[in-house]
């Protein structure tokens, strides 16, 4: 084993002095790799912000979405108070029962006369038939 020794000794030498070379031109090169680093992590923290799942445009596009919903329920909303009031003008309006009933149902007072106009009539087949043969 110690006829070994110089070989070993020779190779950790030849491995060494480029180890140091290396890390020298690493050292030199710190301040430019630290801004590398710097510059790429806040280009990856910008796409992240912007292109995420909660991002800038997902963001956008759920504010669109938003307000597209809170016009729908205001339409809605709107719908439901004229069926409101057309319920509480039944409820207590005999005018508006009347001509719901004149209207829907078909009453009439004693001595009137419904019409009811008939049903549109529905047209004829054409007269062609050089499709068939």
């Amino acid at each position: 084993m110690v006829e070994r020794v110089p070989q070993a000794e020779a190779l950790a030498a030849s491995w060494i002095e480029p180890a140091r070379l290396l890390v020298r031109r690493i050292y030199g090169l710190r301040r430019r790799i630290a801004t590398i680093a710097v510059a790429l992590t806040a280009v990856a923290l910008f796409v992240h912000v912007m292109f995420g799942a909660n991002g800038t445009v997902i963001y956008k596009q759920k504010r669109i979405e938003r307000e597209v919903l809170r016009q729908q329920i205001d339409q809605v909303q709107q719908e439901n108070d004229r069926y409101t009031q057309r319920i509480q003008g039944l409820k207590s309006d005999q005018k508006a029962i009347e001509k719901e009933a004149r209207e829907q149902l078909g009453y009439a007072k004693p001595g009137e006369y419904v019409y009811v106009a008939p049903p549109p009539a529905k047209p004829a087949p054409p007269a062609n038939h050089s499709a068939k043969k």
